[in-house]
């Protein structure tokens, strides 16, 4: 019994890894010679609000000139998006695109969840406050960011107080927490990134589509990421909740791109896709 568990176990894992395997880096993701290279500088941070620790990075691009106020974008689970040889390669991606003037020069924030002690999870994914932090639909941990975090990372460069020039992205939790940041504070963020976003009900994400129904239309733009092997489970089905999304979005008259695929619920659709994604949310604050 043990042997015909283990063999349909390897079938299903065979099965969920061929549906990501499809999904490949392209070259803007990857390090070119003659383009400069971004630095990266991490940095801790204990919460007043939330009485806890977390990590942080900040990227500043090669082309950054403090008398120019810079864009801004802040990603949730930071850990997963700063990791140069991870799915998403956020600095050299901005590297590239930045060369190439296809991107504002920007300052990229990436935040790691919240712990009680600084003494992390090596899986930074576990750490104690994840849920609570991201998946929650109340405005503390924009307040965290807009009142703690992004004060500290102003007093060491000049970024633009314009929300035009201000994202947001995550994924999974981190996304549905991106877009309750912007939901709360679209005069402060008007773009979201939200890849494989758990619009689900693990705090009541699965009332989103609802609520964007019922309420007037805010000033925000979205580009969303998901696969139909994404997660089914007790607090939902991810595919489900982000055709829920897609369908209020269009009934509100957002403007909004969702680029679906057969993924599960990993970075890999959506790193394969990250500078296109970037491309298209940036989009009008490079026609400016």
């Amino acid at each position: 019994m043990k042997e015909v568990l283990c063999f349909v176990f390897l079938i299903f894992s065979s099965t969920l890894f061929a549906q990501d395997s499809i999904y490949k880096l392209g070259p803007h993701s990857h390090p070119k010679d003659g383009v400069p290279k971004g630095t990266v500088t991490k940095h801790e941070w204990k919460s007043r609000l939330y009485n806890n620790f977390r990590e942080y990075y900040i990227y500043v691009p090669a082309q950054y000139d403090a008398t120019k106020p810079a864009a801004l974008m802040v990603f949730q689970d930071g850990h997963s998006y700063v990791n140069d040889s991870g799915d998403f390669r956020v600095p050299v991606v901005y590297d590239n695109l930045i060369h190439q003037k296809k991107l504002p020069v920007t300052i990229c924030l990436f935040v790691n969840p919240g712990h009680p002690t600084n003494d992390y999870p090596p899986n930074r994914f576990a750490a104690r406050n994840r849920a609570d932090e991201y998946d929650v639909l109340d405005d503390r941990y924009s307040t965290l960011l807009i009142d703690e975090i992004i004060p500290e990372v102003k007093k060491q460069y000049n970024i633009s107080n314009d929300p035009k020039m201000h994202g947001i992205g995550g994924l999974s939790s981190g996304a549905i927490c991106a877009f309750t940041v912007a939901w709360e504070h679209p005069e402060y963020f008007s773009k979201v990134l939200s890849h494989i976003g758990s619009y689900t009900n693990i705090r009541g994400g699965n009332n989103y589509p609802s609520i964007i129904r019922k309420h007037k239309k805010k000033d925000i733009k979205i580009f969303m990421q998901d696969g139909t092997n994404d997660l089914d489970n007790e607090h939902g089905n991810w595919w489900l909740a982000n055709l829920e999304m897609e369908s209020a979005f269009q009934f509100k008259g957002y403007e909004f791109k969702f680029e679906k695929g057969s993924g599960t619920h990993s970075g890999k659709h959506g790193g394969s896709i990250l500078p296109e994604s970037l491309l298209w949310l940036w989009s009008d604050a490079m026609n400016k």
